[in-house]
């Protein structure tokens, strides 16, 4: 990322506390979100387990959006959000296990809260920084973070599989840089609030996917609870400005 901002010319931030404020945006998306989500599943989480936790990141935000940014909420777009909920569950319900180790309980919790303040603290204070800039002061910033971490938590030697390159290369080109800057573009250019409601197309698609690449079954429940996402995101936009 620090080539291709080079090579484009990209506009570096110019104050001490442009950089921090991209450092402390990046702590909590980068790291509290995608680190926590990992661990998460380390740890023996299910994964419809974390899915349904980090799917309470639509309403968390809207939440904090209201009190912090004074977005307006309007009834239309609570009952969205809440269908939006009840259709998480109905996708991901059978994948849903908090019986099992709760070791990844907390990681999946901190994920939760870094992806909703991180993405209200990138709103506030990020929006005029550079993308490519910015992507490359928030990776950095984690590296600083993580690499003690790693050092003193992470003992075995990396294997390096066809497998593990192949997940790295996506989580890192795909997840951090694509998926990312493309949440960060959107909320340059919509209210939180609206954005957050896109999260809650995240376990429809990835139960599609899974049922087209690794044939895992898809239930009358499961369409049923899809459709009722669909219907919540709609019904979650914000009100049109008047």
């Amino acid at each position: 990322m620090a080539i291709v901002a080079v090579a484009t010319r990209a506009r570096w931030p110019r104050t001490r506390v442009e950089i921090a404020h991209v450092a402390v945006s990046a702590w909590l998306v980068h790291g509290a979100y995608l680190g926590g989500v990992f661990v998460a599943l380390s740890g023996g989480m299910p994964a419809g387990t974390i899915a349904m936790l980090v799917g309470l990141q639509p309403l968390l935000t809207v939440l904090l959006a209201r009190g912090w940014l004074g977005e307006r909420i309007v009834p239309r777009q609570w009952a969205g959000l809440l269908l939006g909920l009840l259709g998480v569950w109905m996708v991901v319900r059978h994948r849903f296990d908090i019986a099992g180790s709760l070791q990844g309980l907390w990681p999946a919790g901190i994920a939760l809260v870094g992806i909703s303040v991180g993405a209200l603290y990138q709103k506030r204070y990020c929006t005029h920084v550079d993308l490519r800039a910015g992507a490359v002061i928030q990776f950095g910033a984690c590296a600083l973070a993580f690499v003690p971490l790693v050092l003193v938590f992470e003992g075995a030697p990396v294997r390096w599989t066809a497998e593990f390159g192949f997940a790295l290369a996506w989580s890192v080109i795909v997840l951090s840089v694509g998926a990312i800057s493309l949440l960060y573009w959107l909320l340059r250019h919509g209210a939180a609030s609206n954005v957050a409601r896109l999260f809650y197309l995240v376990p429809p698609v990835t139960a599609v996917l899974a049922w087209l690449i690794f044939g895992e079954s898809l239930g009358v429940t499961a369409v049923a609870g899809m459709v009722l996402i669909a219907l919540g995101v709609a019904l979650a936009r914000p009100p049109a400005a008047r």
